[in-house]
């Protein structure tokens, strides 16, 4: 599995070979930085953007993975929280972004997961109230459709990333951005 971004938000062109992204570098400057930043991307649209994001959920619930997730170490059958979700801004109505997360709730307290299926906030909000040192683990940047041509309006670009804690990885994230809406 590949990791990229670790040390830098640039990447060199032989290994931007790798992304599924074929022109990140034509992207408008913040979307780049939403893909590639460590941090939470709420927090970075507030401050962008300048107005309060909140998170809406679309759909929670445990379900029975059909195909293995070597992301978060588990395998076809075991159950895990899945969670959809939009970071919609509150005056301006705006959608900035959708997510989908694989959540190990197994492997968080019972105060956090209690937390996390109230649905009320985002996962990166929720781990840094709860002061739970975790770092993240950018595993692909993309396109849709996957054709490379996100600078099309109505296209989206999107991330995929795993969150860890105590060196096990308990959370896959999949972020989409539309990309008309950073142009």
């Amino acid at each position: 599995m590949n990791h990229f971004f670790v040390s830098s938000g640039y990447i060199e062109p032989a290994e931007a070979s790798l992304l599924a992204l074929s022109n990140f570098h034509a992207l408008p400057p913040f979307l780049r930085v939403l893909l590639t930043t460590d941090g939470t991307v709420t927090k970075s649209l507030e401050s962008y953007f300048w107005e309060p994001v909140k998170v809406e959920t679309l759909a929670q619930g445990w379900i029975t993975l059909a195909e293995d997730k070597p992301e978060i170490a588990r395998t076809t059958g075991d159950k895990v929280w899945q969670r959809q979700v939009r970071l919609v801004g509150q005056k301006s109505k705006t959608e900035y972004a959708q997510a989908q997360s694989h959540i190990c709730a197994d492997q968080l307290s019972a105060h956090i997961r209690e937390a996390l299926e109230a649905g009320k906030v985002g996962i990166g909000e929720l781990l840094r109230e709860c002061g739970l040192e975790t770092y993240r683990q950018i595993t692909c940047v993309g396109s849709t459709p996957d054709d490379g041509s996100a600078s099309a309006a109505a296209g989206t670009v999107w991330r995929s990333y795993r969150i860890v804690m105590g060196h096990q990885p308990f959370i896959q994230i999949r972020e989409e951005f539309p990309v008309s809406v950073y142009l």
